[in-house]
């Protein structure tokens, strides 16, 4: 948990709040989703093909924000488009924190060979191209949700292990961890008492900065084809999915388009204002 003191200052943070509201909201229309669609957002319909918003000339009430190319009505796959992008964001940071808090934290904890390993392995994964291996393999095996999740996974955890290890270097040579070596405990209740709580709002501050990427990415990769497959209702594919109509119809292409903003916008607020609270720049 935050400090009382911390905690109060990111509640007075206007970044802080902004953000939180964001994700919170796109948290709770991802869980509800189900439950507060207006309609099967799978269901075709060629009668009402790109229908506009009903704020626009020739849109209906029926359709708030209208309908795309086959007639789905694009709130409800807008909403489920929520759903694909908090769970692709939060696994992708689950999977690549715990590869790289594992090497970041035994890297600096132990130092020595064991250090020299995972500052290889973390120069060898900066030294490749995470968006062109990402097209790589969807091109080879295929496009699908876990797939995307997985490579995604695999290929952000550096800043984890960076952030991590050089944290932990600062730690293991603190007093109260010192004490702990004097009251005979074992490295393994240093690692998970002392040193990880300690290192915890730093690694906050890389998942929510890396959670944005994997967002992005994940709209990049739908957005060539090689990423969530239709039909599912991903941002990033119905921008690519409304490519061909956004000189006719551009609010096929900006209504998706100001969503994956809106959210990378609150997700970045978040990692800015836990990181102006500890004073520390964690970017790249």
């Amino acid at each position: 948990m935050l400090p009382v003191g911390r905690g109060a200052r990111l509640l007075r943070n206007p970044g802080f709040l902004v953000g939180a509201f964001i994700v919170g909201a796109c948290a709770v229309l991802a869980v509800l989703a189900p439950w507060i669609v207006p309609y099967d957002p799978f269901a075709i319909d060629l009668n009402r093909r790109v229908v506009p918003p009903a704020f626009m000339e020739g849109g209906s009430l029926q359709n708030l924000l209208g309908t795309d190319q086959l007639g789905r009505d694009y709130l409800s796959r807008l909403i489920y488009g929520a759903r694909i992008s908090m769970l692709i964001g939060v696994l992708t940071v689950i999977t690549s924190g715990i590869i790289g808090t594992t090497l970041g934290v035994l890297g600096g904890f132990y130092g020595g060979r064991v250090d020299d390993a995972v500052v290889f392995a973390i120069t060898t994964r900066l030294s490749i191209p995470a968006v062109l291996v990402a097209l790589a393999v969807a091109a080879l095996r295929g496009s699908s949700l876990m797939l995307v999740i997985l490579v995604l996974g695999l290929l952000l955890w550096d800043r984890f292990a960076v952030v991590a290890r050089s944290t932990t270097m600062q730690i293991r040579n603190l007093d109260y961890v010192a004490a702990a070596w004097c009251a005979g405990v074992s490295r393994w209740w240093v690692l998970t008492r002392e040193v990880l709580p300690n290192i915890a709002t730093h690694l906050a501050v890389v998942a929510t900065l890396e959670m944005a990427l994997a967002i992005l990415l994940e709209a990049a990769l739908s957005f060539l084809g090689l990423g969530v497959p239709a039909p599912l209702p991903s941002w990033g594919l119905m921008i690519s999915e409304a490519k061909d109509y956004m000189f006719f119809s551009p609010w096929v292409i900006v209504i998706p388009g100001m969503a994956l903003f809106v959210l990378v916008l609150g997700v970045n607020l978040l990692g800015d204002a836990l990181r102006d609270m500890m004073g520390t720049d964690l970017s790249r």
